[in-house]
């Protein structure tokens, strides 16, 4: 079994190496009382630790002794006079039907445990098949760090509207990885695995540096649009993510009201003390905050209701049907009014009708991005379609 802690990084940024060492100096113990009946518990080096269940220790006793390690990771490690909760990644290998050698073992465990920490799932076993993923993951990841170097990763960006006056108030900056043999790739390609990895740390300041040079031509030009980002958990627990953000402001002289972050349920719920105190910083600066795909989440209204932020996006699953589902028109509904009775701003997205942007203007909702409006584009077209849309306006008007 491998054990890999979950956002140790995270947790050396905010607390210090120190804090580190300490929580590392009590795993040992916590996990040697853990009741898995181990006969070694060893730390391989870093956040990461291996224990060695008795010969003959089948899968099942694998699996209820990685939930006993869950179950011992839960009381609070006291570190700096602050009670932190840890979380951990568990990979299961079982010899011999997996490797008869501790070399084998020891890297189908490891492979198991990234599983496990993708899905955070907590802990996973060894599957035939897993091996060749592991392989490709690590060539993504050579992959994404040239792209990163060499200026393949750039921005198409989405309009927002006032659905009263019809008038693009802002953009949402969205992730393209220009490949040199696939093409462009969805940033559902390549997001996730980034996440997983400290990947996720220059590509988030690639797309926000981007997004903010971009910003700036525009409003050079005489486009004031509110640039929004989307923010992952990694991102949100980084201490040192409003020094970043205040940096890239202050490079491109863009001021703080034109930039918003956008969040989701599930990102500030993965660890809500250090994801707050992290808003509560963006927030000082004058950034804008949004809480994205509303509804889909699992966080509880008593969070949405301390939450700094000043926007709510209804998820486009809810959106997309309005029109014809009756149920999709009520949660809407309710989403709105919880959101005005807040005194937050509503965003609709995928708004792909002229059925939805009507229905959704009649519930109250203020701002809306979709198909029906545009597509994300490149800043270029952006730019040459606002230029068509503001001409067309004016003709009609006159």
């Amino acid at each position: 079994m491998l054990l890999d802690l979950d956002t140790f990084k995270e947790l050396n940024d905010a607390l210090g190496h120190q804090a580190g060492d300490r929580l590392l100096e009590q795993m040992g113990p916590r996990l040697e009382a853990s009741g898995t009946g181990a006969d070694i518990v060893a730390r391989l080096g870093g956040d990461e630790f291996a224990l060695l269940l008795p010969l003959g220790a089948d899968e099942a006793e694998a699996i209820a002794a990685a939930d006993n390690l869950g179950h011992a990771l839960n009381s609070p490690f006291m570190l700096n006079g602050l009670g932190i909760h840890v979380e951990a990644s568990v990979g299961i290998a079982v010899a011999p039907r997996h490797a008869s050698d501790a070399e084998g073992l020891l890297r189908r465990a490891d492979i198991a445990m990234y599983k496990a920490k993708a899905a955070r799932t907590g802990h996973a076993v060894y599957t035939a098949g897993q091996e060749e993923q592991s392989r490709d993951r690590v060539v993504l990841a050579a992959d994404l760090r040239r792209a990163l170097s060499e200026g393949e990763i750039l921005l198409h960006f989405q309009p927002k509207a006032d659905m009263q006056t019809g008038e693009v108030v802002g953009v949402e900056a969205l992730v393209r990885w220009a490949h040199p043999e696939r093409g462009l790739v969805s940033p559902a390609e390549f997001v996730p695995f980034a996440e997983q990895t400290e990947l996720i740390h220059p590509l988030t300041e690639r797309v926000l540096d981007l997004a903010l040079a971009q910003s700036a031509r525009w409003r050079q030009e005489g486009l004031e649009l509110r640039m929004a980002v989307n923010i992952s958990v990694a991102n949100l627990l980084d201490a040192r993510l409003p020094d970043l953000v205040q940096a890239l402001l202050a490079r491109h002289g863009v001021p703080a009201p034109g930039l918003q972050l956008e969040i989701t349920e599930s990102v500030v719920m993965a660890d809500p003390v250090r994801a707050m105190d992290v808003l509560a910083r963006v927030g000082e600066l004058g950034v804008g905050l949004s809480l994205d795909d509303f509804g889909t989440g699992y966080s509880s209204l008593s969070h949405l209701k301390r939450l700094p932020v000043q926007e709510l996006k209804i998820d486009r699953s809810f959106v997309m049907n309005l029109a014809d589902d009756g149920n999709d028109a009520a949660i809407v509904r309710s989403a709105v009014d919880l959101a005005r009775n807040l005194g937050l701003r509503v965003v609709a997205e995928g708004v792909e009708t002229a059925e939805a942007w009507q229905a959704l203007t009649d519930m109250g909702c203020e701002l809306a991005q979709g198909y029906y409006l545009n597509r994300p584009v490149a800043a270029g077209q952006l730019t040459q379609w606002l230029a068509r849309r503001s001409a067309a306006e004016i003709l009609e008007r006159t």
